[in-house]
């Protein structure tokens, strides 16, 4: 959607009317939250990270090991948490300190 057919919003910040896309765009863009690993490397959605160290994973029992290898991390909006995906370990959500991107 473009050009003519598209709807304008007020945008109160700026005083000025812009397209809605454009608008959503900006607010996005201000809400996102900058995630980095342990040695200052910036994170995505769909990065792998390695572990740093052994973390106990409270509620399964058991221990990843460091240099333990996950595949896909997802973020979560906050500046220190990303969940992951592990066998056998479901919503498993792990400290952005502890991992360093591969």
């Amino acid at each position: 959607m473009s050009g003519e057919d598209e709807d304008y919003v007020y945008d109160e910040d700026t005083g000025e009317w812009l397209p809605a896309s454009e608008l959503a765009a900006k607010r996005a863009a201000e809400g996102a939250v900058e995630v980095r690993d342990a040695v200052g490397n910036l994170l995505a959605d769909g990065d792998q990270v390695t572990l740093i160290k052994d973390l106990e994973v409270k509620g399964a029992g058991r221990t990843l090991k460091q240099g333990t290898l996950i595949k896909s991390i997802r973020l979560t909006g906050d500046a220190q948490e990303i969940d992951c995906r592990f066998e056998g370990i479901k919503g498993l959500v792990l400290r952005a300190e502890f991992v360093r991107k591969r």
